[in-house]
């Protein structure tokens, strides 16, 4: 029987998200993320959307018992090196996602709290929020929000660098072990991301991509990151590698349909073929 190593996959990771019927982001972004930095990609959709380049026209949540038994198909069967959680978009849809979660207790959680949409529609009901901050943030190895979610979550506007560096506190107080502020809706020529661990900052610095092909960044950047969880990095190195694979993504970013197109998934890091140290 061929291993998975042999097979060139450097890990298993789970997305707990929901699905893009136009391709840039959630399951569909994150799947092509897995792939392209070799890693065997599994799912579990939480609600189904009907949108493309304009627009979200239509949402469908899925159950909560639906959600867990894909959870727990999963996680019961494969060796899930590390899960990211994308849109949950209600309180029933977040504690049935920290009950898979309780019970399979697994260490590499990347929560990406997806609230609002690349064209302004909301992925979240205001209830929800509060379950997210309460329950599931406590299960969270790392949470990436933007500048708009980290400003729902703490209640108050991020201005600079050091309200951002107080907000990330103020979120790993609320149980995250890590906090990753990104630094992309800022208006400068320069991106900064603010890594939070342990009552220690790191900032990553680097020149704004210009291109009105975003959609799906936030959705890549945490699937990135926890792909190079699941093939054995450490957080810090994780984190930062996943940021390069986005700013390589970015590059080759296109446009398919009428509007603002997604980030080009097919880039392939030089680090996919070393050995994790």
């Amino acid at each position: 029987m061929t291993n998975l190593n042999s097979t060139g996959y450097r890990g298993i990771a789970l997305t707990v998200a929901g699905s893009d019927s136009g391709g840039g982001a959630g399951i569909q972004a994150d799947l092509k993320t897995f792939a392209a930095l070799r890693v065997f990609g599994t799912s579990a959709i939480t609600a189904v959307t009907a949108q493309n380049s304009l627009g979200v026209s239509h949402i469908e949540v899925l159950s909560s018992q639906s959600i867990k038994k894909q959870m727990e198909a999963v996680l019961s069967d494969f060796s899930v090196g590390a899960i990211k959680t994308g849109m949950l978009a209600s309180s029933g849809v977040i504690e049935a996602v920290c009950e898979v979660l309780s019970a399979f207790a697994p260490q590499k959680v990347v929560i990406d709290p997806v609230m609002i949409s690349q064209t302004g529609h909301s992925l979240i009901d205001d209830s929800a929020v509060s379950t997210l901050k309460e329950k599931l943030l406590k299960r969270a190895l790392l949470v990436t929000p933007n500048l708009p979610e980290t400003e729902k979550l703490v209640g108050f506007s991020i201005e600079d660098m050091e309200s951002a560096k107080r907000a990330a506190s103020m979120i790993s107080q609320m149980g995250a072990k890590a906090v990753l502020i990104k630094g992309g809706h800022r208006a400068s020529e320069e991106v900064q991301d603010l890594l939070f661990i342990d009552g220690k900052v790191r900032i990553f610095s680097h020149p704004r991509i210009h291109t009105e092909n975003t959609h799906g960044t936030g959705c890549t950047l945490s699937a990135a990151i926890a792909a190079e969880l699941a093939s054995g990095c450490q957080l810090e190195k994780a984190v930062a590698r996943g940021i390069t694979y986005l700013q390589m993504a970015l590059k080759r970013s296109f446009k398919p349909g009428k509007g603002a197109g997604p980030v080009g998934h097919f880039v392939v890091p030089s680090w996919v073929g070393e050995e994790i140290d």
